[in-house]
C-alpha cells in the first residue's frame, strides 16, 4: 500500500487565494502590502528563490520591491540599507534572501532588522515570543509544515513528533512551535542531529517524522514507522544522467523506498517548498495589518 501525497503545491495554492481575498481588502481602505527583498550578489540559487517570491508576490497582489546591492558591498552599508528600509511607511516586510556573503555577519543584519517588519521570522525578539507561545512572525518553513499536516488531513496533538536537524531556520523554530499548548501543536517533540545516538531508533517511534538535515535521501525505510507522515524539508541536487541537465532534485528522505512504508509523504519538490513561499506571503499580508 503506498503513501497517501501530501501535494504541498495544492495547499499553497488555497493558502495564496485567501491572502489574496485579504490584500484586496486592506487595497480598498487604501493599503498596499509591500515586501522588499534584497539580494546580495548574484548566486544563481538565491536570485532563483527570491524571483519565485516576488512572482507569488504578483500573484496574490504584494507590492514587490528588489533590492541588489553588490557582492563586495560593506557589512555597514548593509546595515543601512535595512535600516532605511525600517523606517520606510510603505514597506511592510523585509527579506533578506540568505546566505550572505561570508564578510557580512548574518546574525547582525538579522538583529538590525524591524521586528515588526521581520516576515521571515529570524529576529530573536519574534524567535523568543515563539519560544514563550506569544504571538508572533514564525518561521516561514516550519509555519508551512503546521499548515501541510493539517491542511493534509492530519493533527499533531497527543503525537510523537520526531525532528532531524537543528537549524534555527527549520528544526528549532519547528520544535517550540509543535510544543505549544493550541490547536496546531500540543505534541511530543524530539529533535534529533548529528550527535544523536542510534538515531533510526528514534525515528521509528515517530508518529510525524520531519526530515530536515539537509543530507540526500538520508531518511531509509527501516527509520520509518508503518503509517508515519513523513514531511521532507530537503531540497539537494543530485547527479542525474537521465534528464538533459544532468541532475535532479531529492529530498532528505528517500522517496522510493519510504512511500511503501509512510501512511502519508510530502514529494520533492512540489511539498515544503512552495508552501515556505505561501507562508511568507500570510506574513507580509499580516505586517500591513499590524502597521494599520
Amino acid at each position: 500500500m503506498s503513501a497517501k501525497l501530501i501535494d504541498g503545491k495544492v495547499i499553497a495554492a488555497e493558502i495564496r487565494q485567501e491572502v489574496k481575498a485579504q490584500v484586496t481588502e486592506l487595497k480598498k481602505i487604501g493599503v498596499t502590502p509591500c515586501l522588499a527583498a534584497v539580494l546580495v550578489g548574484d548566486d544563481p540559487a538565491s536570485r532563483s528563490y527570491v524571483a519565485n517570491k516576488r512572482k507569488a508576490c504578483d500573484e496574490v497582489g504584494i507590492q514587490s520591491v528588489l533590492h541588489r546591492p553588490p557582492a563586495d558591498l560593506s557589512e555597514q552599508s548593509m546595515v543601512e540599507l535595512i535600516r532605511e528600509l525600517n523606517h520606510d511607511p510603505n514597506v511592510h516586510g523585509i527579506l533578506v534572501q540568505l546566505p550572505l556573503p561570508r564578510h557580512i555577519d548574518e546574525l547582525k543584519i538579522i538583529e538590525s532588522m524591524s521586528p515588526q517588519k521581520d516576515v521571515d521570522g529570524f529576529h530573536p525578539i519574534n524567535l523568543g515570543k515563539l519560544v514563550i507561545g506569544l504571538d508572533s512572525f514564525k518561521s516561514c518553513t516550519p509555519a508551512g509544515i503546521v499548515e501541510l499536516i493539517f491542511r493534509g488531513g492530519y493533527t499533531t496533538e497527543g503525537k510523537h513528533i520526531v525532528i532531524v536537524g537543528r537549524s534555527n531556520i527549520v528544526g528549532k523554530p519547528m520544535m517550540n512551535i509543535l510544543v505549544q499548548k493550541g490547536r496546531q501543536a500540543n505534541a511530543t517533540v524530539t529533535v534529533c542531529h548529528s550527535r544523536t545516538q542510534d538515531l533510526p531508533a528514534l525515528t521509528r517511534q515517530a508518529d510525524i517524522l520531519i526530515a530536515a538535515i539537509g543530507q540526500p535521501l538520508f531518511v531509509t525505510a527501516e527509520m520509518v514507522k508503518p503509517g508515519a507522515v513523513v514531511i521532507d524539508v530537503g531540497i539537494n541536487r543530485i547527479e542525474d544522467n537521465t534528464p538533459a541537465k544532468g541532475y535532479k532534485l531529492v529530498g532528505d528522505v528517500d522517496f522510493e523506498a519510504v512511500q511503501p512504508i509512510a501512511g502519508a509523504i510530502t514529494p520533492v519538490p512540489g511539498g515544503v517548498g512552495p508552501m515556505t513561499v505561501a507562508m511568507l506571503m500570510v506574513n507580509t499580508a499580516r505586517a500591513a495589518k499590524m502597521a494599520l
